[in-house]
């Protein structure tokens, strides 16, 4: 019996994917984004331990909020460290009709193919699109990543992008113009967002006697944020158009 070990669980998620969701935060990740607002997710051990049919259990008491679009979505963490439990949710999920989406940033190693045939969506949460800057900003290989993502555009997974934007890192017209350059060479995109870098989690850090990397940087302000979404999708727009 396949056991998953999960950090925390929010029952009517709204922003993770289509519809209403519960959503499920995994806990470990190999990553250590300099960003990150949740350092209470990196250690592997630790949190709750569920089996699937613990999982499926309380699904199916909120399936009825769901709605036609809604589901399940489960992020971290990061999930596709534990692939066996996640495969096998994300199978037990599509046997009760319930649609299945993964939160991640493709940091670990597969095969990934079982699981891919039973993903609906896959939210895919762009750290960087430069090797050099991808290593400084999250501590990892860049080929890690793109090896899973050219598994999700090989078994047509519809893909959802995410890019957090800070200020004075990833918050310049040239970067929003490289990533989106970046974003014209994979398929099966159906949207693009940019998030605002927040300090939320700062607290997290204090609490756990870590140092923050990004102190001293504010919070993302919104209205640029907008500007540098729409100069995004009309880069975007336009290389689609010239193709």
């Amino acid at each position: 019996m396949t056991v998953g070990r999960i950090h925390s669980v929010e029952s009517m998620g709204l922003v993770d994917g289509p519809g209403i969701r519960t959503v499920l935060f995994f806990q470990g990740c190999d990553l250590r984004c300099k960003y990150c607002h949740n350092p209470d997710t990196w250690q592997k051990n630790g949190a709750k331990e569920m089996t699937v049919a613990e999982v499926m259990k309380m699904l199916k008491r909120y399936r009825p909020y769901y709605g036609t679009n809604g589901g399940v979505t489960c992020s971290g963490g990061e999930a596709l460290l534990q692939l066996d439990f996640l495969t096998e949710l994300f199978q037990a999920c599509k046997q009760e009709g319930i649609s299945t989406c993964l939160d991640t940033a493709g940091y670990a190693e597969g095969p990934f193919d079982q699981l891919l045939e039973v993903t609906d969506l896959v939210l895919f949460d762009v750290k960087h699109f430069e090797k050099n800057a991808y290593r400084t900003l999250c501590g990892g290989d860049i080929s890690v990543p793109t090896r899973f993502l050219n598994e999700v555009q090989k078994h047509n997974v519809p893909l959802w992008i995410r890019h957090v934007v800070v200020p004075g890192i990833t918050d310049s017209i040239e970067h929003i113009q490289w990533l989106g350059r970046y974003l014209r060479g994979i398929s099966g995109v159906e949207k693009i967002e940019l998030l605002p870098y927040h300090t939320l989690g700062v607290g997290k850090y204090d609490t756990m006697g870590i140092p923050y990397a990004f102190k001293g940087i504010p919070p993302m302000d919104k209205s640029k944020l907008e500007k540098l979404q729409e100069c995004l999708e009309k880069i975007v727009s336009e290389t689609e158009r010239k193709d």
